[in-house]
This record gives C-alpha cells, structure tokens and sequence, in this order.
C-alpha cells in the first residue's frame, strides 16, 4: 500500500495542544476545541476515507463531508472513550469511519439498485482494493482486529495514514523513533502471519 510521509512537524501538538488536551476541553462545553481537532484530523481521514471508497459511492457525497460527519459524531459521543494518547483516539476514528463508509457504500448500493443507475458496482472497487486486491484487504482488516491494541494502531499509522516514526512515536508515546520502529515492525510480522503470508512456502 503506497505511504505518503508525513513529518513530526506536521500535525504538531504543543503541551497545551495535545489531543488528550483538546477531547478535555470539548468535554468541558469548548466549541473551539472541537474546531481545532476537526481541523486536525479532517485532512488525514478525509484521504484516508478516499482510499477506501470506490468512484461509484462518492456521487451522492462528499468524501470531506462524509469525514467530517463522522469526527462530529465521534466528539458528541465521548463519554465512554478513555483518553490515553493520540494513537489510541485514531484508532477509535478508524473503527468510527469504516462503519460509516461501510453503511454509506450499502445505501448507494441500494439506491444505484433501484434506480438501475450502476447495474454492476462491485465492477470498480475502491482504489484500495484495486491496490492490493480484495481478499487482500479483508485478510488485512480481519487480521487487524486480531493486533493488540498498540500494534494495531502502529500498523494503521504507519501503513494507512503514512505517518513516519517520530510521528507514530508521539501517538504511542514511545521513548524515540525507533522504539516506534520496533512496534511497528512486531505489529507487521504479527499481520503477516495472522494474514497467511508466506504460508505457501512453508
């Protein structure tokens, strides 16, 4: 899956700043708070969310608005979200958007179905699945459910949003890069394995 770098400069969180931070603010009544982390994290999701819808579903929405949405909803519904560090909090956005993204492919289905709009919509999968395959991308998401908690937001960080390690460092409040790097790497070689790969030449 192609990675676009993103620098421990981009996203950067001052003391005050932190996502931890923000969620307290917005948790206390602070509209701007919520303003800032939208603004945050819309940009990452939102070309995270484009990877995984296909042409076909994004006709009757915007992916941006889709994205928004969904932060929107996650921050209204906070209360049983336990703040631990920022690697965490995009793990929960994950789960967050894929059942949205899931359930806004199924009403276009429906809805393209009645009309008689796109007869075979299965035709052009995302271009996600046209990178690596469809099997390959449900063995990838049923092994990620099977991570650990760390390493399945190290895999997501790193594969998925293109984070580089000080980044992924400071979601996981690593020590350093390459201590980032060896999460990264054992979150890896556990996917892999749970994913079959290289079972054929076994």
């Amino acid at each position: 899956m192609a990675r676009k770098t993103h620098n421990a400069a981009d996203l950067s969180q001052t003391a005050a700043e932190t996502t931890a931070h923000l969620i307290e603010k917005i948790r206390e009544g602070d509209g701007s708070a919520r303003d800032r982390l939208v603004t945050r994290y819309l940009p990452i999701l939102t070309r995270w969310a484009s990877k995984r819808l296909p042409p076909w579903a994004r006709d009757t929405a915007d992916t941006g608005d889709l994205v928004n949405d969904s932060l929107l909803s996650a921050l209204s519904n906070l209360e049983g979200f336990e703040v631990r560090r920022e690697g965490a909090f995009l793990a929960y956005l994950r789960q967050i958007l894929i059942r949205r993204l899931i359930d806004h492919i199924n009403r276009v289905k429906t809805r393209q179905r009645l009309t008689g709009a796109v007869p075979h919509p299965s035709a052009e999968p995302s271009p996600l699945e046209h990178a690596v395959g469809a099997s390959v991308l449900e063995a990838y998401e049923r092994g990620m459910l099977e991570l650990s908690d760390s390493h399945r937001q190290a895999v997501f960080m790193h594969v998925e949003l293109g984070f580089d390690y000080d980044r992924i460092a400071l979601a996981l409040d690593s020590p350093t890069a390459n201590a980032a790097r060896a999460v990264v790497r054992r979150g890896l070689e556990h996917l892999a394995k749970l994913m079959g790969v290289g079972d054929e030449e076994q």
